[in-house]
């Protein structure tokens, strides 16, 4: 595989940082520097700032509940409470899909960087549903707008049309296949409707359930078959990493 895939995969960064780790020549390959583009396998000796690594013998997938207050961010000096201090794992945890610090709900963490690229895929159309609640009455041509699509003149761009539920006068649920930044209350801002909680409560197959606030489990063996399965990914045990 590429270099910067087995360094992603290895848990060491994401594929993006170990593009900048190969760059600034922190990464040597049976005693050279790499260079983009690389080929390695686990027999491979790689060094990432004098430390050898190597590919896991698994990895960790996980759900976890997020709530309100929590930073999707690995570091960063003005949160005061980051997803990262929140798990309690010796591993690197990267998630797939950022909540922001005001919603809560499900993330998936894993030290699987392919995975977590498989997953963050906007062509896949991978899917992900939201409970929302406004501060005021919902009428039904406004969900219809939402579902056709909301045009998002600060980011330029036209969002996908989607699946739109209600639930009550104030709540719906809405499946999204994209991730823009604020999506769910940019769009809601543009039908004049102000978000006042904001729940994601699905990540492709998998469902937030019954899981507690703040707390996380590890996926079922049905869930990690039919995620992996979704995503063109085999289970690390019979995947051909090579």
């Amino acid at each position: 595989m590429r270099i910067n895939q087995f360094i992603a995969r290895c848990g060491v960064t994401s594929r993006r940082g170990a593009d900048k780790l190969i760059s600034s020549g922190c990464v040597m390959i049976d005693g050279r520097a790499a260079v983009a583009g690389d080929q390695v396998d686990n027999t491979t000796c790689v060094l990432v700032n004098g430390k050898r690594i190597s590919l896991p013998e698994d990895y960790s997938v996980i759900a976890y509940y997020k709530p309100v207050g929590v930073t999707c961010s690995e570091k960063d000096s003005h949160a005061e409470r980051l997803v990262t201090d929140e798990i309690n794992s010796d591993r690197r945890l990267t998630y797939a899909g950022r909540l922001d610090k005001d919603s809560e709900g499900l993330l998936i963490l894993t030290d699987d960087g392919a995975l977590i690229n498989a997953m963050m895929k906007s062509s896949e159309m991978h899917e992900k549903e939201y409970e929302v609640t406004v501060s005021g009455s919902i009428s039904d041509e406004q969900l219809d707008h939402l579902s056709r699509g909301i045009y998002l003149k600060e980011l330029g761009i036209k969002t996908r049309p989607c699946r739109v539920r209600r639930i009550n006068s104030k709540t719906f649920y809405i499946t999204l296949t994209q991730g823009l930044n604020r999506q769910i209350r940019r769009m809601c801002a543009s039908e004049g409707l102000k978000v006042t909680k904001l729940k994601r409560t699905r990540v492709m197959n998998i469902l937030l359930g019954d899981l507690q606030v703040g707390a996380s489990r590890k996926l079922t063996e049905e869930e990690l078959k039919r995620l992996y399965s979704d995503c063109g990914l085999h289970r690390f045990d019979d995947r051909n990493l090579m």
